[in-house]
């Protein structure tokens, strides 16, 4: 196995940001780090979705960043979230998260003048990032929180040839098939939701970014093991539950959901930051009493 697809090959933990009074709570974010340590986990994806990077200035991305390399444990791997809407900058904050100690940065989509963004803007930001970046890259396809950006297969086909661009964090519906379908060897697969990690590791993909692994690695971390021992009834069944709990907690409420959950389980979730809303009392009660019928708590 070489070793990118080392790195790549497992479950991640897309890592949220707590916060108090919309301050980062840096000490909760430490005892967060340091229970997944003890983990089967391979690795964090550090600034994506769950960690609110677009609430966080590029001063506080850097301390997160920072502190979640710190105290990492050596055998987890680091995934940094560095996509901004320029190229200059997203090279910038590259060749940063390389100098703190990321081992691969993740790239979403530029969104902000959507109606000039096609296939050819795209791949000459990524290919442009590749050449600079001192560490691999991934793509991370997120249309839903990308202004409906779409990574095409054609873009997967073109970039995937670069020695530099070696996968992609896929959390679209749908889409995954034709990404594995049109890559070039070495470009791999990720899934970035529970929904349909198991669908991506029987079509050939090799890992996920799953945000039920903030709170329940163990559940995500065997899912992918029993998979690899070939038991697919049994991944069949903890697939089933962990779709079924994530549907009630990042698909029901987001990322408030997610937090909330991390609070009920001795995590530290927090609140999103504002103007984000937290969950109300209602919900986490609501919340509570499917983890306790589910057998997570």
């Amino acid at each position: 196995m070489d070793e990118v697809k080392e790195r790549l090959s497992g479950v991640f933990a897309p890592m949220t940001t707590p916060f108090q009074n919309d301050e980062i709570d840096f000490d909760g974010f430490i005892n967060n780090v340091t229970k997944l340590n003890k983990s089967g986990l391979r690795g964090y994806f550090v600034l994506g979705t769950n960690g609110e990077y677009k609430s966080l200035s590029v001063p506080e991305r850097i301390q997160v960043l920072q502190t979640v390399v710190k105290h990492r444990s050596k055998d987890k791997i680091v995934m940094a979230g560095t996509g901004m809407e320029s190229t200059k900058e997203t090279i910038e904050m590259s060749v940063k998260a390389a100098e703190i100690g990321a081992d691969l940065v993740s790239l979403l989509m530029p969104h902000f003048f959507t109606k000039r963004i096609d296939d050819e803007v795209l791949t000459n930001y990524v290919l442009d990032v590749a050449e600079a970046s001192p560490v691999p890259v991934l793509l991370y396809n997120n249309p839903s929180v990308a202004a409906g950006v779409l990574i095409s297969p054609e873009i997967v086909k073109e970039v995937s040839e670069h020695s530099n661009v070696v996968g992609i964090k896929d959390s679209s519906k749908g889409n995954f098939q034709k990404y594995i379908e049109a890559s070039h060897d070495n470009f791999y697969v990720l899934a970035g939701s529970a929904t349909f990690f198991l669908d991506v590791l029987i079509a050939g993909g090799i890992g996920g970014v799953l945000s039920l692994a903030n709170v329940f690695p163990d559940a995500c971390v065997q899912l992918y093991g029993v998979f690899k021992e070939g038991d697919f009834k049994k991944a069949k069944s903890l697939s089933e539950e962990l779709v079924s709990l994530n549907k009630e907690v990042s698909g029901k409420y987001g990322v408030a959901g997610v937090k909330a959950v991390m609070d009920l389980s001795g995590y530290s979730g927090g609140a999103p930051r504002r103007p984000i809303k937290q969950l109300n009392d209602q919900q986490k009660q609501q919340l509570k009493k499917v983890l306790m019928e589910k057998g997570f708590i």
